[in-house]
């Protein structure tokens, strides 16, 4: 079994802190979303504003109610299957820009509350993503985390890539490339030029260079590889985000 030791009380304070910052960012971005700005297209094919924020909202169900779990012990009613997800993003997604922006703002505040008030020992804690790999209970702050970075930009209402912030930038690096070291990614190397940072993964294959937010971009399919300097083409990355290695059992 894989280490599932907490993080110290000064790393789990600083992603929380950071998981907070996410949240605010996204609400300053969505003060004073028209009802018109929510129905338009997203950057997400076949999906509008309205979606997205649906997603975000339940999303943030999804890991109030694995915190609350791993808090408690007891699981706190019944929990979403993926046909509920679905089902509640479609008759989610064309409420009016009030309704869902009270909706994601509601549910990250409750997120955020049972964060607030985890006891430190239960943060080891193991439990299960829907897709049925196991992460601790702390590795949920990391997801929604890179949920809302990630939608924050699917938005397409002014916050991109550029935005995101250099730490998470360096976490989502480092889970991403290590997730495609194990898959056998046909890249041998990934180096981070503004982070001075380099991380081999195939033992032959292309090498990627070049800033940290314009790799992540690539590595996540929010930009292309046209910015980024390879000695020979890059190929496709695979569909994001992977199931974190080497995982816990």
């Amino acid at each position: 079994m894989t280490d599932t030791t907490d993080l110290g009380r000064a790393d789990l304070a600083g992603l929380l802190d950071a998981v907070r910052g996410s949240v605010t960012r996204l609400g300053d971005t969505l003060d004073g979303l028209t009802d018109r700005q929510a129905r338009e297209p997203s950057a997400l094919a076949g999906w509008s504003r309205g979606h997205v924020l649906t997603h975000l909202a339940r999303s943030a169900d999804v890991y109030w109610w694995l915190l609350t779990l791993a808090r408690t012990g007891a699981e706190p009613g019944p929990r979403a299957d993926g046909p509920a997800l679905e089902r509640a993003l479609r008759e989610g997604a064309g409420r009016d820009a009030v309704g869902l922006v009270g909706d994601v703002s509601g549910s990250l505040d409750r997120l955020l509350g049972v964060a607030a008030a985890m006891p430190t020992g239960r943060w080891s804690t193991l439990v299960s993503a829907l897709a049925g790999w196991r992460h601790p209970a702390w590795f949920t702050l990391h997801r929604a985390w890179r949920e809302l970075e990630t939608h924050h930009v699917d938005l397409s209402l002014g916050y991109s890539t550029a935005d995101w912030p250099a730490d998470y930038v360096a976490w989502a690096l480092d889970s991403t490339v290590a997730a495609l070291a194990v898959r056998g990614f046909p890249v041998a190397r990934i180096e981070a030029t503004d982070l001075g940072r380099c991380w081999p993964l195939a033992r032959t294959g292309p090498t990627a260079t070049g800033p940290g937010r314009d790799l992540l971009a690539w590595l996540s399919g929010r930009g292309t590889a046209a910015r980024l300097p390879a000695d020979h083409p890059l190929p496709t990355p695979p569909t994001w985000p992977l199931p974190p290695s080497p995982g816990w059992s």
